[in-house]
């Protein structure tokens, strides 16, 4: 029933986990949030799920390394590839046996995809649908910042540089006083035309967890990843993508090129919303996440058929 959970790597960094429903649910959905984020910006598509399925699906949700209360990253281990590494042992300690679909946000995402690439006999035994949310496979390609080519240059530059200096910075958080300076700028860059404030407060909350080598260690590996063959291979399994039309990191372009990997994929682009589409537009992800658990076999396990349909705002 719901509670924490850790995950002990085999490197020794423990993973903080939330788990909702019984072990031996026949379907478990694992989310995986972004960069400098944490586990609980799923909050609304947690209740959404509970809500629905109630417990014939199990929900589980987790803090990557160097982000919220899991244990510390490396320099050597911000990356990419260790993620997948990560998620793979994730699914082996905490889903055993039963059907995964797996939900991505941004690096999430990403990570989903590195799991598949190294990992892709496990994958394709445990996998039952995806859920991909303002990610990409393509690195920094189509991220254009949402201003002129020289501009987003310039901030190229700048955030490639800020990122090596954070990268040396180990452990260390960002201090609050100055992540309060730095919300209109957190705002801008991760939120489209309308931000609730208690979604900027929860996303400033999350940023203000992770250390500065996260910040700062994984952003080489994410500007480097190339997956769209990957994702080619993956087939005969329902995926959702979605992107919002604002936003400036992994705009439109990405999940695009995402649905030309994967023809079936069912691609949602949502009008005015920015890069936190589980904040801004939490009744169109919950929406596709369950209709991707439904297809992976969630509503044959539910007596009585769906309960409700009021996803939480």
């Amino acid at each position: 029933m719901p509670g924490p959970v850790v995950v002990s790597l085999p490197d020794g960094v423990r993973l903080h986990a939330e788990s909702c429903g019984p072990e031996d649910a026949p379907l478990t959905v694992l989310l995986l949030h972004g960069w400098t984020l944490d586990r609980r910006i799923w909050h609304r598509q947690v209740t959404a799920l509970r809500d629905t399925f109630g417990d014939a699906v199990r929900v589980i949700s987790y803090d990557a390394r160097g982000h919220g209360r899991s244990g510390p990253t490396t320099l050597r281990t911000a990356t990419l590839a260790q993620l997948g590494d990560d998620l793979a042992e994730v699914v082996s300690q905490l889903v055993p046996h039963g059907r995964v679909v797996l939900v991505g946000h941004s690096m999430g995402g990403m990570t989903v995809m590195e799991y598949a690439h190294r990992h892709p006999d496990d994958f394709a035994r445990r996998i039952a649908g995806l859920v991909l949310v303002s990610t990409t496979a393509e690195g920094h390609t189509h991220t254009g910042y949402g201003v002129a080519p020289q501009l987003a240059r310039l901030i190229r530059v700048a955030e490639t540089a800020g990122a090596g200096l954070l990268a040396r910075c180990g452990g260390w958080r960002t201090p609050r006083p100055l992540l309060e300076l730095l919300r209109p700028t957190l705002r801008w860059l991760l939120f489209g035309d309308v931000c609730d404030p208690a979604d900027i407060r929860l996303t400033t909350a999350a940023v203000a967890r992770a250390s500065l080598v996260s910040i700062g260690g994984f952003r080489p590996s994410i500007g480097a990843q190339r997956r769209l063959e990957t994702l080619a291979a993956l087939t005969g399994m329902p995926v959702a993508v979605l992107v919002g039309d604002r936003d400036r990191l992994t705009p439109p372009p990405c999940a695009r090129a995402i649905v030309e990997a994967l023809p079936s994929t069912d691609l949602t682009v949502c009008p005015g919303a920015g890069h936190m589409l589980m904040l801004e537009r939490a009744e169109v992800v919950a929406t596709a996440l369950l209709a991707v658990a439904e297809q992976a076999g969630a509503a044959d396990a539910v007596v009585g058929g769906r309960a409700g349909g009021a996803y939480p705002r």
